[in-house]
């Protein structure tokens, strides 16, 4: 993918400082900084033999003859993913980015795309308290399927976010009642529907028939030791079975696979 004008994206959006446009630029200098990274990884002069090949290098082109992807690389995001559709997820990613610099707010945000889904949910919250002229602690979050295409939907909501690309592992789920619902055979995973997730006031207790179901980074639950793969957890309808069931099946939901 082709860098992004970082200058270009802050002079756009200096006319409206808030909590999202600073995670906007952020992620960009991280995903230049990884774009950089490849390209001077692929074009560097001991391929064409004017430079004695380090070991460094020497592995790092045995693992991309491998198809898989070098440990330099992922040190902006972790990720299971092949080579071939790493790549392809990593030109989505930068694409995101790049289109939202250059226009408005998205109407519904990839949050898998993002090297820290956290510092985003966090920069929601913030422009919900600072709207309302409340504390951001005050504010967790309600969880809202929308059962809708994302081409459908005209606008963003008027409070929190839409998301999308979230994939359940560990249970089915039930379009038309909008529940848990066991498994087809041979379902490992399936995704999500879009996701509205909206700021309130923190809830005084939990609903019965919900499991607060953990929303995980990638396929490796634990993390890394330099980051954990955990982010939220969020309240989905448990269905016909009760919320212990889904705990025991470990079901969660992935913002990436392995594929």
């Amino acid at each position: 993918p082709a860098i992004i004008n970082y200058a270009e994206v802050a002079n756009l959006k200096s006319d409206d400082p808030s909590a999202l446009h600073t995670v906007l630029l952020q992620e960009i200098v991280r995903y230049n900084e990884l774009v950089r990274l490849v390209s001077d990884t692929l074009e560097t002069a001991a391929i064409k033999g004017l430079m004695v090949m380090t070991p460094e290098l020497d592995e790092v082109f045995r693992v991309l003859v491998n198809g898989q992807v070098p440990d330099i690389w992922q040190k902006t995001y972790p990720s299971l993913k092949p080579l071939a559709p790493w790549t392809r997820d990593l030109q989505q990613r930068v694409d995101q980015l790049a289109l939202w610099g250059l226009e408005t707010y998205p109407k519904v945000y990839w949050m898998s795309g993002f090297t820290f889904p956290t510092g985003f949910l966090t920069a929601v919250l913030q422009m919900c308290a600072r709207k309302n002229n409340i504390s951001i602690d005050m504010l967790s979050w309600e969880f809202v399927i929308v059962n809708q295409q994302e081409k459908d939907i005209l606008q963003g909501p008027k409070e929190g976010v839409y998301i999308k690309g979230l994939f359940l592992e560990g249970a089915g789920w039930n379009h038309d009642h909008g529940v848990l619902a066991e498994p087809n055979p041979m379902e490992l995973v399936v995704p999500m529907p879009i996701l509205h997730l909206k700021p309130v006031e923190s809830k005084k207790k939990f609903s019965k028939g919900m499991y607060s179901c953990p929303c995980y980074y990638f396929p490796v639950r634990t993390g890394t030791r330099e980051r954990p793969s955990w982010i939220l957890a969020v309240d989905l309808k448990s269905g016909n079975s009760e919320p212990d069931h889904w705990v025991k099946r470990g079901t969660a939901l992935l913002c990436s696979l392995a594929v």
